[in-house]
């Protein structure tokens, strides 16, 4: 593959020269440089020839060599803002998961849903959801899964135990019956004969259903997996720290319209995604459900009483819940950041109201930043102690010294551990390659090719990139895919005299519907693992969820999005870029 790849690069570099020896002009040549990097970068990461985080430095070497910029402002690139946000929501996340915070919320609520099969599937597909808000959706893929499995199959040990007792039953009371209606001595000479052929027929009806609850058992373990991974991946949609991609939005929205006037925030961000999430739940619960357990409401949903074996799979969670004890001071300390890191954000800059930050900072220039507003309350976790104080010190450490003091709710090792740096670089990679195409009038240039498209009505346009975004982030990491397709998109947009979010808003949303192949994503990979899943059953799934994704985010885009952004007027910072 990598000699594939050097070929490949050879070839365009030929191309290039020859085509810049052909025409003279700087800018063209600058362009055509520029060009040249996006298309290695783009084979790069689209193969993996190299790590993916290594690519995104290539701008570094790249754009300096070739005149398109110096090594200082490409360097500044890779810690913007949205890298100062992405930081602090992992912190957040990476505590939350330090102290099981995650898995107290996941039992709870699975306690509160019940264990009837549809029930259970909505139960797992809102907890995924919820969690991968705030935590990485493999991380809450890896943990969903093992209780999915654990509980699943207590349902089916139950139920094979409880047909067992029938069959017992079944067996007592026919063989009293048969008993009673044999009289006299020819009788007794066929009751063994008979006795067979009821041991014959009992056998034959126990493997029968044995088989039946292993073929039903099956299937709602395939059903049970993909719902927990496709909900991890559409709950990440939400919020603008869920995923990468919504971050490289709203990077790329600063770098190319720096005068936006904070158009995408956490809750500007949220007022859009969050309904288009659970449109999006319900929908994709409405198709496993039909693909996986049919539409047998009254055997899918129960009612009336518990029956033993419903009762016996609660137990399982219930003890799993126990194992963790009451809740601990850290847990609520960490609930309580947590708590208070959202409602700032939330309350920040609302849109409708001027929040505290337009109050106290943000009078004369956006001085404070949903990034400034996470490193500040992320700090939190490396002063506040793990445990309550009290007099007397905390006891002895397992080398017998006294403990005066306890650990803080984080330390810089697990920190360090746990936080993906090479994500960091990735988002840094996308400013860099969205500053060099302007810089270079590459974007320019693009949007001057695409001009035509002006003719297409807007939500075809919309519906059309969503559809090709989301079938190419199903062969391409989705930070990769947002981070080529975003720049080109807002040239484009530009051109055709459209606002910008119009078609960047769906198809970075799309870039995370990566629903039908196992390498797609990290949680489908996970899911593929658990639950017994042939590549098939993830395609014939995930086609039909991403046709739905696709339809929801361009409804919510022409509607509540469209009232909310103002789509129908060109915003005036449109044609403000930033200063060479």
């Amino acid at each position: 593959m990598m000699a594939a790849v050097v070929d490949f690069q050879a070839r365009v570099v030929v191309h290039l020269e020859n085509v810049l020896h052909l025409s003279a002009p700087t800018a063209e040549m600058k362009q055509a440089k520029c060009g040249y990097a996006i298309i290695l970068m783009a084979l790069y990461w689209c193969t993996e020839c190299m790590p993916l985080a290594v690519t995104a430095l290539l701008p570094v070497v790249l754009f300096p060599m070739m005149g398109i910029m110096t090594a200082g402002a490409v360097s500044i690139e890779y810690l913007k803002d949205s890298n100062m946000l992405f930081m602090g929501g992992l912190l957040v996340a990476i505590a939350v998961e330090q102290w099981n915070l995650h898995k107290r919320i996941a039992l709870r609520v699975l306690l509160l849903v019940g264990v009837r099969p549809s029930l259970l599937m909505m139960g797992f597909m809102i907890v995924s959801s919820f969690l991968s808000m705030w935590i990485s959706n493999t991380a809450t893929t890896a943990m969903m899964l093992p209780i999915a499995q654990a509980v699943l199959q207590q349902l089916k040990d139950t139920e094979s135990q409880a047909d067992e007792r029938d069959f017992q039953a079944a067996d007592n009371h026919a063989f009293e019956m048969e008993l009673a209606e044999t009289k006299g001595e020819m009788a007794k000479e066929k009751q063994p004969n008979t006795e067979h052929e009821h041991e014959m027929s009992q056998a034959a009806l126990r493997e029968s259903r044995k088989r039946e609850i292993d073929e039903k058992y099956e299937l709602l373990t395939k059903g049970m997996s993909l719902s927990v991974c496709y909900s991890a991946s559409i709950g990440g949609t939400a919020t603008l720290t869920g995923t990468t991609p919504n971050l490289i939005l709203k990077g790329q929205i600063d770098e190319l319209f720096p005068n936006n006037g904070d158009v995408i925030n956490f809750a500007s961000w949220f007022g859009f995604a969050f309904p288009n999430m659970v449109l999006m739940l319900v929908f994709s619960w409405l198709w496993l459900q039909f693909l996986f357990l049919g539409f047998n409401l009254k055997k899918s949903f129960g009612c009336g009483v518990k029956s033993d074996r419903d009762k016996e799979a609660c137990a399982v969670m219930r003890e799993e819940y126990n194992k963790l004890g009451p809740m601990k001071f850290a847990e609520g300390a960490v609930l309580s950041i947590f708590v208070l890191l959202v409602a700032l954000w939330f309350t920040r800059e609302p849109g409708f109201i001027d929040g505290w930050a337009t109050v106290l900072f943000n009078k004369e220039k956006a001085f404070v930043s949903d990034g400034t507003v996470a490193i500040l309350v992320s700090m939190l976790f490396f002063a506040i102690p793990s445990q309550l104080p009290r007099f007397g010190g905390y006891g002895y450490d397992d080398e017998g010294k006294a403990v005066k003091a306890p650990s803080t709710l984080l330390n810089w090792q697990v920190v360090h551990e746990r936080m993906p740096w090479n994500i960091i670089l990735l988002l840094g990679g996308g400013f860099a390659l969205a500053a060099g195409s302007e810089e270079s009038g590459l974007s320019k240039w693009l949007g001057e090719s695409l001009a035509p498209l002006e003719k297409i009505p807007p939500f075809a346009i919309s519906l059309l990139l969503s559809l090709l975004v989301a079938t190419f982030t199903e062969c391409s990491s989705n930070t990769a895919t947002t981070t080529l397709f975003l720049p080109i998109l807002a040239s484009m947009a530009t051109a055709i005299k459209i606002h910008p979010l119009y078609v960047m808003l769906p198809c970075t949303i799309a870039a995370s519907l990566a629903f039908m192949l196992p390498v797609a994503t990290p949680p489908n990979a996970i899911a593929f693992s658990f639950g017994k899943l042939r590549v098939i059953d993830m395609v014939k799934a995930g086609f039909m969820l991403n046709l739905i994704g696709i339809l929801t985010i361009n409804l919510g885009i022409n509607t509540w999005g469209y009232a909310m952004f103002d789509m129908g007027t060109m915003p005036h910072w449109v044609n403000i870029t930033s200063e060479p």
